[in-house]
């Protein structure tokens, strides 16, 4: 077979008579690439996290160097252009493969391929295969990776050729989810043996809440279909080790390696030592779990009735669904015009002769004609400040929420209500409200983590000594601006990506370090504390170093300004516990220790546990 295999003469012609005038200069330079050969392959390694190996390459194609064609995405522009993309994508798989073949590299071989390159008489008649025997792949080490750069009009016609594939010994990957809603359809519908997650998602991860949910998110459908995920774009260290920590099986990037003609067949060692480190990252956290929820998630969609609808078919409506409130009135250029409350249509239909006298006329003559409306845009508390704000009736009939200006569907004031507390519930776990650090809910489950991967780390818990008369004497404000003091303080002492640092509650804070010099960053805490706390106060408000206040007896007493107390506790080797209760007791019982000693002080418990 020759290395032409794929553009015979006749394919060749096709290109020339694409487009005879316009594109000429185009397709003859296109045409003289693929009858000379001059393609070329690159692969970029794909690693696998748990064994720390390239379980894969990925085959990407490039054109004559110094060629205004040389990149990827001229040369498939440029097939477009002139209607010659399939015959450069069996030029491309042929490259690829020899060139894979002479490499002899290991594993699997990733290769692009558009959908509508998927059902090429020419992949699937036994052309490939024989091309693949003579090289010595064979077809189950090849992964076909569906790229979404083609807009998908046939699923049905995808599913069948993915299908024949899969006969064949291929496997099937779906490139860049997240970057359109087709792959999403896709994954779905073929069950693809792996999944690569877009770049967008993996830049920054580390550092991103809403990113790391989508990929979390991700992680787990696949879990529950059994592919595999690969997450493409990786370029830092701590977005590498995210990925890693989500459990994500394989990642690429140029971190990873960069794509060349001929790849090194396994990890550089820095890359290895990198990954295998025990060390976890810190997750990147919200304010609040929820995020800013919008009405969309209330919306309930009920098909709306016209102004000019009879009473009877509304009354009807509410009698068939016993559920529904409220009914909304739309004009038919989706305009919502009002609102019929269910109890007060049934209470007047329910009158003597009104269903006779009224049941036969508009609808409109017993609705709302002022109805609350709100985008579905608008946040959960916006929303709320909205109903508090307008007529009573609104709590009872509910609102209609709008897309564009236009009808979408409706909400009530019960389940707004709700949300609102659930949030305030999540909230006050997930996130101080006054120093925005996370709470006890995400302090446990790092400390979950950390137990589970058998971490080495040391639980610091912090706590301000002699608050509350200095509370009491100063006022709340005051003392909220100490607790930011020491919130402020503890940000800038840890490293960021290693030591987790919460707000238990009140006064009292935990930092979970896996930094080494865990030590000195307490220290450095006490002094930092102790001297901006002078500052925050001022000197006109200090006598020998503390204050007058009354006591609860009325009389003056004097009290040194609040300290920091830290108690430390090693956790790590034969000193694991079994859940966070006991790291948390144990840190508990440190504290209490540093309490008794005098000033602001740090307490290291280096008794072995019982």
């Amino acid at each position: 077979m020759t290395a032409l295999a794929y553009a015979s003469p006749f394919h060749l012609s096709l290109i020339d008579s694409a487009s005879p005038t316009l594109h000429a200069g185009e397709a003859h330079r296109l045409r003289a690439i693929i009858e000379n050969s001059q393609l070329s392959a690159v692969f970029q390694p794909i690693v696998d996290f748990r064994n720390h190996t390239y379980f894969a390459f990925e085959g990407l194609i490039r054109g004559p160097e110094n060629s205004p064609l040389h990149t990827p995405k001229a040369l498939f522009e440029t097939a477009d252009l002139i209607g010659a993309r399939p015959l450069l994508e069996r030029a491309c798989r042929e490259t690829v493969f020899r060139a894979f073949a002479r490499l002899q590299l290991p594993g699997k071989l990733f290769i692009n391929a558009s959908p509508d390159s998927l059902d090429d008489p020419e992949f699937l008649d036994g052309t490939t295969e024989e091309l693949l025997r003579q090289l010595g792949i064979k077809p189950n080490r090849v992964v076909i990776e569906i790229t979404e750069n083609q807009h998908i009009n046939d699923f049905p016609g995808v599913h069948q050729a993915v299908f024949r594939l899969r006969d064949l010994g291929y496997q099937i990957a779906i490139d860049d989810l997240g970057e359109g809603f087709a792959n999403l359809r896709m994954w779905s519908e073929i069950h693809p043996d792996y999944v690569k997650i877009d770049r967008h998602f993996i830049d920054g991860i580390a550092e991103d809440t809403l990113k790391h949910h989508f990929v979390k998110a991700m992680q787990n459908l696949a879990e529950s279909c059994a592919a595999t995920i690969v997450a493409e774009g990786i370029e830092s260290e701590a977005d590498c080790l995210a990925v890693r920590d989500l459990g994500i099986a394989c990642g690429q990037g140029f971190l990873i390696a960069l794509p060349v003609a001929a790849p090194r067949t396994i990890p550089s060692e820095k890359l290895v030592q990198m990954v295998k480190q025990k060390n976890i990252i810190v997750f990147p956290h919200a304010s609040t779990p929820v995020g800013n929820i919008t009405v969309r998630s209330l919306m309930r969609r009920v098909e709306p009735v016209s102004p000019g609808a009879y009473n009877d078919e509304v009354y009807l409506r509410f009698d068939g669904d016993p559920e529904l409130m409220s009914m909304p009135i739309v004009m038919s250029d989706g305009t919502a015009v009002g609102m019929i409350n269910r109890h007060e249509l049934v209470d007047r239909m329910a009158r003597p002769y009104h269903r006779e006298l009224y049941g036969r006329k508009a609808c409109s003559l017993f609705m709302d004609d002022s109805p609350l409306c709100i985008d579905e845009g608008a946040t959960i508390q916006e929303a709320a400040l909205m109903v508090s704000r307008s007529a009573r009736r609104h709590i009872y009939d509910g609102f209609i929420i709008t897309r564009n200006g236009r009808y979408a569907g409706i909400g009530s004031a019960h389940d707004l209500m709700g949300m609102i507390t659930e949030m305030q519930i999540q909230a006050a776990r997930y996130a101080n409200p006054l120093t925005q650090l996370p709470g006890s809910v995400p302090i446990n489950e790092h400390i979950d983590r950390l137990l589970e991967r058998r971490v080495p780390f040391h639980a610091c818990y912090f706590d301000i000594d002699c608050f509350k008369p200095f509370n009491d004497a100063f006022g709340y404000r005051r003392g909220d601006d100490v607790i930011a003091l020491l919130a402020q303080t503890l940000h800038d002492i840890v490293n960021p990506l290693a030591d987790f640092c919460g707000h238990i509650g009140g006064d009292d804070f935990m930092v979970l370090f896996q930094s080494a010099d865990w030590e000195r960053r307490c220290r450095e805490a006490l002094a930092l504390f102790d001297g901006r706390l002078q500052e925050l106060v001022g000197p006109d408000l200090l006598t020998d170093g503390g204050y007058y206040a009354e006591n609860r007896r009325g009389q003056m007493d004097f009290y040194s300004l609040p300290g920091l107390s830290i108690g430390a506790v090693f956790i790590g080797g034969s000193e694991f516990f079994e859940s966070h209760r006991e790291v948390a007791a144990a840190a508990a019982e440190a504290k209490k220790n540093a309490k008794r000693m005098p000033g602001s002080s740090l307490f290291i418990e280096r008794r072995k546990p019982a």
